[in-house]
């Protein structure tokens, strides 16, 4: 096989404030946590996940919701459901996804953390038999300190494993893990929101790219304004972050780039030749 396979699948869904995705058309700055605004402001938002065949394994990037949400949010996610309310339809979950596709977790060469938010995370117990599980390095030692942002047994009893951003001279800090070594898969430091978001670069042997921005911006509409999220650990790297998404989104191998929350991607397949 040597083209890559691109299935963009919705994982859950996510209700939250207005504020949230878009920080920058509120004036209120605590608007993104909802309280003491009225439900009007409420939007309900995909949650994605992608699973990529390509020629040297099967990639897994995110896991949406854990299906203890369909049961019980407050175990789930505890005080972070005033922020974050989840929701997980029948079918939509990475293992029924999976198995609707013909996988098993066990086939999963390879699962990639973009980073460690529950929207993210929650569901690698569902995944935990995926034979390699990364997340980078600066974003597991910010979940380690910040208990606030971070709901830590998401990733009990899963052997996750870091990796190092490397000098590059892709993204806003030049920073990049190359996963297989030969610039197909590039896992690219793009902080702001958190500490260790990456955002992952997908290139074919033809030259065509998929950038997969995940929270960098939480829809189109903020790469082409420059909305950064509501929630960001800090501005000016959000920002940067999102700018040079929006840099790169325009170049002409870039044939599609999606970011994790936007409610006009539906699920769809992406071949890359």
């Amino acid at each position: 096989m040597t083209k890559i396979k691109i299935h963009v699948l919705h994982t859950g869904l996510v209700q939250v404030d207005a504020g949230l995705p878009t920080h920058d058309k509120s004036r209120n700055p605590l608007a993104f946590t909802g309280l003491l605004r009225s439900h009007i402001h409420q939007v309900t938002l995909p949650v994605s996940s992608y699973l990529i065949e390509h020629p040297k394994g099967l990639l897994l990037i995110d896991t949406g919701w854990n299906e203890l949400v369909r049961t019980s949010q407050w175990r789930e996610l505890g005080l972070q459901m005033q922020i974050n309310k989840a929701y997980l339809p029948d079918g939509w979950s990475i293992r029924e996804q999976l198995h609707a596709l013909g996988y098993q977790p066990s086939d999963i060469d390879y699962l990639v953390l973009s980073h460690l938010h529950s929207d993210h995370a929650s569901g690698l117990p569902l995944v935990k038999d995926a034979q390699h599980i990364l997340v980078s390095a600066p974003e597991w030692q910010a979940a380690q300190h910040d208990k606030l942002r971070y709901i830590a047994k998401m990733w009990q009893n899963v052997s996750l494993k870091t990796f190092a951003f490397q000098p590059s001279q892709l993204g806003p800090f030049h920073q990049s893990f190359d996963l297989f070594n030969d610039g197909s898969v590039q896992f690219i430091y793009t902080p702001g929101h958190s500490r260790g978001l990456a955002a992952t670069l997908i290139h074919s042997t033809s030259g065509q790219e998929v950038l997969l921005a995940s929270d960098t911006g939480y829809a189109q509409s903020s790469i082409d304004h420059l909305y950064t999220p509501g929630i960001v650990i800090n501005r000016r790297q959000a920002l940067e972050s999102i700018a040079w998404v929006q840099q790169k989104s325009h170049e002409p191998q870039v044939i599609e780039t999606l970011t994790n929350h936007d409610p006009q991607i539906s699920p769809h397949t992406i071949t890359l030749a």
